[in-house]
């Protein structure tokens, strides 16, 4: 592992009441409360954003919010904004993942003008990007890897994206309990930071965080977590118990 710190990220999906995420929330922020080696990160429904807000105050635990809309405001009916989201305490935005790709007709586009949207509102954004079963198959990894990454960030500058985080999540990984082998998600990690320091220079492609996602489990995060291109990981279904998430958390 380098000397970036590890984000471990908790996606809880459309999980939980805003009273069960808070309950999480709390008993999560008593076992990860002397961490400082790892940076934690909730993203709960927006609907239960301002409970766990508050559940999380005090403690080392950032929020997310799970997706977001490009405009500030606006006859947009069940949007919401990069400022609202800020106003609830807000630090992170996941933009892009897969589960918005498919069945929210989530484009590249769509997620460039997510990404700069966040930035200018001072979120920090997580770009999902990740590959089919069907995809990686057919040996088209890499290509379609480089396309999100190319079409998710055009137009914007290294300097812009200083705090971009990006999670490799391989589509046919996500809950399936078919995680990458450690070797694999390394190898992908690696040709990610090299498209970054193509394209936005050294110093980005240095400093960024990748994380892996899909089926990261306490029984294989430690071996992902020691390969030097992974910074942490974005996880689904083991963050919805604090007990699982502590120990993904302190690996």
């Amino acid at each position: 592992m380098s000397n970036r710190k590890p984000l471990i990220a908790g996606n809880w999906k459309m999980f939980k009441t805003a009273g069960e995420a808070a309950e999480t929330a709390r008993k999560l922020a008593s076992l990860v409360k002397n961490e400082k080696d790892v940076e934690v990160m909730v993203a709960p429904a927006f609907t239960a954003l301002s409970s766990v807000a508050e559940a999380i105050t005090n403690s080392p635990i950032m929020l997310g919010a799970q997706n977001l809309f490009w405009e500030k405001e606006g006859a947009f009916t069940g949007e919401i904004s990069p400022s609202m989201l800020v106003s609830l305490g807000c630090q992170y935005a996941i933009i892009g993942h897969s589960e918005r790709r498919q069945y929210f007709g989530e484009t590249d586009e769509t997620v460039n003008k997510k990404i700069g949207a966040a930035i200018n509102a001072g979120l920090v954004p997580v770009l999902c990007i990740g590959e089919t079963n069907t995809e990686r198959e057919a040996k088209k990894t890499l290509p379609i890897l480089e396309m999100q990454m190319k079409n998710g960030l055009d137009g914007l500058t290294a300097n812009a994206l200083s705090s971009l985080v990006i999670a490799y999540e391989p589509v046919w990984a996500i809950g399936t309990g078919k995680a990458a082998t450690a070797q694999i998600a390394q190898d992908t990690h690696a040709f990610i930071r090299s498209w970054i320091e193509t394209n936005f220079g050294n110093s980005l492609a240095k400093s960024i965080r990748i994380l892996y996602g899909g089926s990261v489990k306490p029984d294989n995060v430690k071996k992902l977590m020691d390969q030097p291109d992974i910074d942490g990981a974005l996880v689904g279904g083991a963050s919805l118990d604090a007990d699982t998430f502590g120990q993904l958390v302190c690996f």
